[in-house]
């Protein structure tokens, strides 16, 4: 660990960060509604239907990052793509005022095509500010990371509460809202000269190509064991609800744990800085001891299981901040900048695949969550032995 010195955040980053928590308040905040107002008294969609076209667009959400980030790269520059698409995802929130199945689908069409530009531009465009003060891009991702959680909840209670109360109308003119002081700041900001200045020499290619690459894998590994392993944290999370807190209670319990944690780990990382291969095995090291505090859980837990479960959900939080925003960091750091937006884009990949592949074993793994919990475990303990011995030759070299 070493001392940063002369480098430091600027405006800027929070201007961006700010633009971010927005725009994910105005999405989430959608979302929080889309199919409460599907099968409401505009609509009057059969349950099963509004499900499955949220569904479909989640799914189209993440995709339409790929010519969004193209589009982003190649032809107009992140920035420009960023502000267009926080203009059409805006008109596309107020589109759904439209009560109809047109009004519907043009504002499902606008949203993803808006969010497709936003967020791998935003994103590209806010690492790029760190091209020559690399030692601060783990800490500058991670003040994004929590940007994202902070509006993810509060458009989740925002929006949602505005639009039950007082009309899905309502919340969808607030998302719009929104969305357009989300690029209102980034629109009026003279970040050019910043950009320019930034520069640093590229390792090797066949070095970069390697860092990428690992990082896909990475990062599609740690949430794959995620997901197998909430099965049976759930499952402990209904049980130990219905006995003791509201439900409610429980579903923000993680996301407080991850702000929390960030914000300790942004003002570390602001002033010191070890390797992200380090930080990045510490990730997945608390994972696995997060797992195997789980595995300590009898199948039908009681009250006297519950700090168990709050050391688990704290344990994950490390992991998760120690990997999912570093994951950007190294992505930014290695990558031609020409082409940042695209490779971003390209990361959800390996995520996707490892998903379908687990997903056909879906009905036999929700029946046996201690095995799929098991099966986490190890994939997490062999992660890190790898990295461990990496971090380890790396140090002696």
């Amino acid at each position: 660990m070493e001392r940063i010195l002369h480098q430091k955040h600027n405006k800027y980053t929070f201007i961006y960060a700010f633009s971010r928590l927005l725009e994910r308040a105005s999405y989430y905040g959608l979302r929080a509604i889309m199919v409460l107002y599907m099968i409401g008294e505009s609509l009057q969609m059969p349950r099963d239907e509004a499900l499955g076209i949220y569904g479909m667009f989640t799914l189209y959400l993440v995709f339409s990052q790929i010519p969004g980030a193209l589009i982003g790269d190649l032809l107009i520059g992140n920035k420009k793509a960023m502000i267009a698409g926080g203009i059409i995802q805006a008109v596309g929130a107020f589109v759904f005022c439209i009560p109809s199945s047109i009004g519907l689908y043009i504002g499902l069409g606008l949203v993803l095509l808006g969010g497709g530009l936003f967020t791998p531009n935003i994103t590209a465009h806010f690492g790029k500010m760190y091209l020559g003060k690399t030692k601060l891009l783990d800490s500058a991702f991670t003040i994004f990371y929590l940007m994202v959680n902070l509006g993810a909840a509060i458009g989740v209670v925002i929006i949602g509460y505005m639009g039950e109360t007082y009309g899905f109308n309502i919340g969808f003119i607030i998302a719009g809202i929104l969305m357009l002081i989300a690029i209102a700041f980034p629109l009026l900001s003279k970040d050019s000269n910043i950009l320019e200045s930034e520069r640093v020499t590229m390792p090797s290619i066949n070095q970069r190509v390697v860092k990428i690459l690992a990082a896909f894998l990475l990062v599609g590994l740690f949430w794959t064991t995620y997901e197998m392993t909430s099965i049976r944290a759930y499952e402990i999370q209904s049980i130990l609800a219905d006995n003791i807190v509201l439900k409610s209670i429980w579903s923000s319990l993680n996301s407080i744990f991850i702000i929390v944690i960030s914000i300790i780990l942004i003002l570390l990382w602001t002033f010191f800085y070890y390797r992200q291969s380090t930080k990045v095995t510490i990730g997945f090291i608390f994972g696995t001891i997060s797992f195997g505090l789980l595995l300590l859980i009898p199948e039908i837990p009681t009250e006297q299981h519950l700090l168990l479960y709050f050391i688990s959900l704290l344990f994950l939080g490390i992991s998760e901040v120690h990997i999912a925003p570093i994951i950007h960091s190294i992505l930014t750091r290695y990558t031609n900048p020409k082409y940042l937006a695209i490779i971003i884009s390209l990361a959800f990949i390996p995520t996707r695949l490892f998903s379908l592949a687990i997903g056909l074993f879906n009905d036999y793994l929700y029946k046996n969550s201690i095995f799929s919990l098991k099966l986490g475990m190890i994939l997490m303990i062999l992660i890190s032995i790898g990295l461990v011995i990496y971090t380890m030759m790396k140090k002696e070299n």
